[in-house]
């Protein structure tokens, strides 16, 4: 099934100049959104990761569901103030503004083995970011996987040499 067909370019969202993919149709289609969820979950289950990291909001539709089909836990990265308790933080830049991701401090065991699902990867600075906050708490972040990668934004660059990017689309 080709993916990249259910996905939309929508110009000028979030603010002029920036072209948004709009994965809408993707999740609305059940075999497309079924199928993205098996490839993501083949891609990432070599390492065996106990934990499946999902950044609000878009990777927790990818992120739970790539869990539950692992047998893994789900850990939501939230926006600041969603998380009760006390918190993790790690502030980042977005390809159009600046954002921050929080982890409920006590969540990950020592040494878990988590792996970091979204939706898009743009600039990286998210997944940098999110891959960042979970290894200051104490966790082995080996892989990755992303719906779609923005290629001619160059995130990789941004990200760990060490870690395993999964794109299950690519845009140039």
């Amino acid at each position: 099934m080709d993916l990249m067909k259910l996905i939309v370019d929508v110009p000028d969202f979030p603010r002029p100049g920036v072209m948004f993919k709009d994965i809408t149709r993707l999740l609305a289609h059940p075999a497309a959104y079924a199928e993205a969820i098996e490839r993501m979950a083949a891609a990432i289950a070599p390492s065996r990761p106990a934990l499946i990291a999902g950044i609000e909001a878009r990777g927790f539709i990818f992120g739970a569901a790539v869990a539950q089909r692992l047998g893994a836990g789900f850990v939501p990265l939230r926006k600041p103030g969603k998380l009760p308790g006390a918190t993790h933080g790690i502030d980042y830049a977005l390809e159009y503004g600046e954002d921050r991701i929080e982890l409920r401090a006590g969540t990950l065991p020592a040494g878990a083995r988590v792996a970091v699902v979204d939706d898009v990867l743009a600039t990286g600075g998210t997944l940098a970011a999110a891959v960042g906050l979970l290894v200051a708490a104490g966790a082995v972040v080996e892989d990755a996987a992303v719906l779609l990668e923005l290629g001619f934004l160059d995130g990789r660059a941004r990200l760990p040499g060490s870690l395993r990017l999964h794109a299950l689309l690519h845009v140039d």
